[in-house]
């Protein structure tokens, strides 16, 4: 805590006067997430922001477990980092990938097996966080100890309500309802593989996807993640500058609409094919740089939403919007 505390304060000296004033008004915010929270049902909707300078936070269901879809690879990019710094892994070491580590889509890797079937970590840490290719973390998961450890390694830093349980191997056709996944669904034919599982069935593992405790953040949690990657609980200062830079590679335009005018955006932002009238999971954890430099965490979970992607997606940035509206006048 000492430590935290002397991060902290450093952060506050630098920030500039005026800096250290709320940005987050909670009489103006609350009723406009509630609004949100309301424009979302029957989905179910979960947000938390943090000011990463003066450790403010708001959230709403900020407690509740929600599905992580594919933002589970920032957690798995951290560990990476973390397993590298303590000359645990090198970046360097070559990692070989048999039939048994194919992943569902999204994953070059997956598409280029068996011709090419060799990477080193580095490549696959790149692949993993930049392009969310399962088979590429899935490797490197396997690799650093399984999903358990990685949610020991970010509990030991005080990471609370961020668990990984499954490889995207075995979560992925359990969510859809498939078999277990194999060597010929690569690409196209994963989709038709689950879209030819029988409608009943695909229903009935999406309800139990729902309800699952299994690889789930809670808002707070998540933000709390991104500020132990700030603050170099998890990994160094390089480190983050790299999981960070590859964060930005993956960010993509969706949530660009509601960033403050210079702000840069640092995201992984996934959702679960649109299946049976519902978009199952939803998830986004980002950092945003305001221009004046100062650092806030972002996390927004939707949950069972009939909302078809495009009105999911404007949502979506409407939550960030709001969120950062008042950060950005700050």
């Amino acid at each position: 805590a000492p430590a935290l505390a002397g991060t902290l304060a450093a952060c506050r000296g630098r920030s500039g006067a005026g800096q250290d004033d709320p940005a987050f008004d909670p009489e103006t915010l609350n009723p406009r997430l509630a609004a949100l929270a309301e424009r979302a049902r029957p989905g179910i909707l979960g947000v938390a922001a943090q000011d990463l300078t003066t450790a403010q936070r708001i959230a709403t269901a900020g407690d509740r477990p929600f599905p992580m879809d594919g933002v589970w690879k920032a957690a798995l990019g951290a560990a990476v980092l973390s397993e590298i710094e303590a000359k645990a892994l090198s970046p360097s070491e070559i990692l070989t990938i048999e039939d048994v580590d194919l992943s569902p889509p999204p994953g070059a890797v997956a598409d280029a097996w068996p011709a090419h079937g060799r990477y080193t970590v580095e490549d696959l840490f790149k692949r993993a966080v930049a392009l969310s290719d399962n088979t590429a973390a899935d490797v490197l998961l396997k690799r650093i100890g399984g999903p358990g450890a990685v949610t020991a390694w970010l509990e030991l830093r005080k990471v609370e309500g961020v668990r990984l349980d499954r490889y995207a191997r075995q979560l992925l056709p359990e969510q859809a309802g498939a078999a277990s996944f194999r060597a010929d669904w690569k690409g196209q034919a994963w989709r038709k593989a689950v879209l030819a599982t029988p409608e009943a069935t695909r229903r009935a593992a999406q309800q139990r996807y729902l309800a699952d405790p299994r690889d789930t953040a809670t808002p707070l949690g998540a933000v709390r993640f991104l500020e132990a990657l700030n603050q170099f609980e998890l990994t160094s200062q390089d480190g983050r500058g790299r999981l960070l830079r590859l964060m930005e590679a993956a960010a993509g335009d969706r949530l660009r609409p509601a960033l403050p005018a210079g702000a840069r955006l640092a995201a992984l932002t996934t959702w679960t094919p649109y299946d049976l009238g519902l978009c199952a999971a939803d998830a986004t954890l980002a950092m945003v740089q305001m221009q004046d430099g100062r650092r806030f965490a972002l996390a927004i979970f939707l949950k069972a939403s009939p909302l078809e992607d495009e009105d999911r997606t404007a949502l979506i940035v409407d939550i960030a919007r709001t969120v950062l509206a008042g950060a950005g006048k700050a």
